[in-house]
């Protein structure tokens, strides 16, 4: 029963193309569909990120809305297929754009959205508003122009907030800033289950941004206090054995700021410290050559600020 893979009928037929959308059962109650290890386009269908669902007995509970309307209508045609119970809500773990941009199919199905309200800055931001003109441009048909943004009907202001639906609890815990202002994580303690979002990726290297690593390191140090036995990240497959795939996006940060922090501190030009500095422990992952250079620089830009520490 566990891990078994529902293959569906989607509107991607509809639209030509092969459906690319899974759903995979990871846990009692507890379904996920794993975006591919890659870049936004339309040949993936801008399917490179995960989103989960669980089932109680009073409705289903949709962890992030992955990044198309198209995905979004193919991930409700899997919820179909393993319960008729409807959808009461969709949790935004953050507001990056191949999380959020099949939102506005989840709302047009009677779903109520949720989300952290450190995501109305950059919701209400040009940033986002640029950022899907040009996935209009580079990601049709799939991202177009009647893909919109979409704010949260409940906008979280709390550290912790408890959902009960059925017979669950839902735990929504803010743990950011860290990869985002508003990062959020959900766990079922019924389960066992926590969907981390992009706080940590597994099997490819994660997407640093502007984040403030110091600040997601230790938000990591925060998710082990659920002491969870299954994890849905944002990126990547599930991951049975939680604590050992933590530490490799911990260290992976960690390594980040000991080698730019420490060229900031010595006035080290980037190119060199970046030239010297060890990668063989993450050169074989996926993502390295898109993902890498950008992280090390903005950790380079961050520990400037910081002064090295």
């Amino acid at each position: 029963m566990f891990l078994a893979v529902l293959v569906l009928c989607s509107l991607g037929v509809a639209r030509g193309a092969e459906p690319v959308l899974r759903a995979e059962q990871v846990a009692d109650r507890v379904w996920f569909a794993q975006g591919v290890a890659a870049l936004g386009s339309p040949a993936n269908h801008n399917f490179i990120s995960n989103a989960g669902f669980v089932v109680t007995d009073d409705g289903v509970v949709v962890v992030d809305a992955l990044g198309s309307p198209a995905l979004a209508e193919e991930l409700l045609v899997e919820i179909r297929r393993v319960t008729s119970q409807p959808v009461r809500y969709v949790i935004v773990t953050h507001y990056h754009a191949d999380h959020i941009y099949g939102l506005q199919a989840f709302k047009a199905a009677g779903a109520t959205i949720l989300a952290h309200g450190a995501g109305r800055e950059y919701l209400n931001s040009d940033t986002a508003q640029k950022r899907l003109e040009a996935s209009r441009l580079e990601l049709g048909p799939w991202v177009d122009d009647k893909t919109r943004l979409v704010p949260a009907d409940r906008w979280l202001d709390q550290d912790e907030t408890r959902l009960r639906v059925g017979s669950y609890d839902i735990l929504i815990r803010h743990v950011g800033p860290a990869h985002t202002p508003e990062d959020v994580v959900v766990f079922v303690p019924k389960l066992g289950v926590l969907f981390s979002g992009d706080l940590f990726f597994r099997g490819r290297i994660p997407f640093v941004g502007q984040a403030d690593s110091r600040l997601w390191i230790a938000s990591l140090e925060r998710l082990i206090d659920y002491k969870p036995r299954v994890v849905v990240p944002g990126h990547g497959p599930a991951s049975t054995d939680p604590m050992a795939d933590l530490v490799m996006t911990r260290d992976y940060l960690v390594y980040l700021r000991q080698t730019m922090g420490g060229a900031a501190r010595n006035l080290e030009p980037f190119e060199d410290a970046y030239a010297k500095a060890d990668w063989s422990r993450y050169e074989r992952m996926p993502l390295f050559r898109a993902a890498n250079r950008i992280n090390a620089y903005n950790t380079y830009l961050l520990m400037e600020q910081q002064d090295g520490k």
